[in-house]
């Protein structure tokens, strides 16, 4: 059973195939990016139902890159502690723990002390939001920077890998798609943006550690992104960056016009043959069949699990338990297993 197969990157070994993706949890209630117990409880129950890689939810570089003014934060000493002990109490159950660091861009809702929110081009996400201020390379740099501060807190906290939230609309992803960037300096190039976090990142986060990057392998508009765009714009970077999460969409408040289980799979898989780099497929996979054969088959190499997980945190036992797999299990549980 192929779920159940060890992983190992760099330094970085998982017992399993099984990646919690990153999801929101707007419970920084105080407006201070700082982890609450919620955040503790949460991540942890997970550890316990042994998934593999936990990744932590998007988390702001700066106070206008939270997504909403409950979002976490990594922008001052005073968010560590609390994260710390997080991972410490993950890694006592076995489990590893990333960290998804993010800038919002245009898609920022936070306005408790955030006056300005930014973008590579001043065009607003939809007609509620409010309008971004298109970055100067200063900006630019200042964020890029304010990603390197993120990283060195990561590695102060003991986190076994970094994410870069480069997908969903936010800054990333908008200066990697043409319906958001319309600048026509070298930031034009998605891939240039992307270079130069990865750099200033890897510059301070150890080489031996996985550094992963989330992205939208299409917008699903007419003139957007395509996957083939992504795949161009994540290759100048693949000697900084071992795994690439394979989501979609995003950029704009259309959805896909087809949603199903399993529909951002071959994105993942066609990422996977034309980079040779390891890629997590997501996306409705909440199957234990459905996830079994795409590992199988080869389509990824890791699946992530989003509202499964938020759902049930014993997801993997569950699934072990139909296998037959009963050392999975934690002794502490065994008696809700027979």
């Amino acid at each position: 059973m192929k779920l159940l197969e060890k992983f190992s990157i760099k330094d970085m070994t998982l017992k399993n195939r099984v990646v919690m993706e990153p999801m929101c949890m707007y419970s920084a209630t105080k407006h201070d990016g700082i982890a609450t117990h919620f955040h503790f409880a949460h991540y942890v129950a997970r550890a316990i139902g042994q998934v593999g890689l936990i990744i932590i939810e998007a988390t702001g570089v700066v106070p206008e890159g939270r997504i909403t003014d409950d979002c976490l934060g990594l922008y001052d000493d005073s968010q560590i502690e609390p994260l710390k002990k997080i991972v410490e109490a993950v890694h006592l159950e076995g489990s590893k723990i990333a960290i998804q660091l993010n800038h919002a861009g245009r898609k920022c809702k936070a306005v408790d002390g955030v006056d300005t929110i930014y973008g590579p081009s001043a065009i607003a996400y939809s007609d509620t939001y409010r309008t971004p201020k298109e970055m100067t390379q200063e900006d630019i740099q200042s964020v890029i920077k304010a990603f390197q501060d993120a990283a060195i807190r990561a590695k102060q906290i003991g986190f076994d890998a970094i994410e870069i939230h480069g997908a969903h609309g936010y800054l990333i992803s908008e200066f990697m798609s043409p319906i958001t960037n319309k600048r026509s300096d070298k930031y034009k190039d998605g891939a240039v943006f992307i270079r130069e976090v990865a750099e200033a990142i890897r510059d301070v986060w150890p080489m031996e550690k996985p550094l992963l990057i989330r992205v939208s392998a299409t917008d699903y508009e007419d003139g957007g992104q395509s996957v083939d765009d992504a795949i161009r714009m994540l290759e100048p970077s693949l000697d900084l960056i071992d795994i690439v999460n394979v989501s979609s969409g995003g950029i704009t408040i259309n959805p896909p016009q087809s949603i199903y289980p399993g529909y951002q799979v071959d994105f993942a898989t066609r990422i996977r043959e034309k980079l040779d780099v390891p890629v997590i497929a997501c996306g409705l996979l909440g199957s234990l069949d459905l996830v079994s054969f795409i590992l199988e088959s080869g389509k990824a190499d890791l699946i992530g699990l989003a509202r499964p997980l938020l759902s049930n945190p014993n997801w993997l036992l569950q699934s072990a338990q139909s296998r037959r797999k009963m050392d999975v299990i934690p002794y502490q549980y065994e008696r809700g297993f027979k």
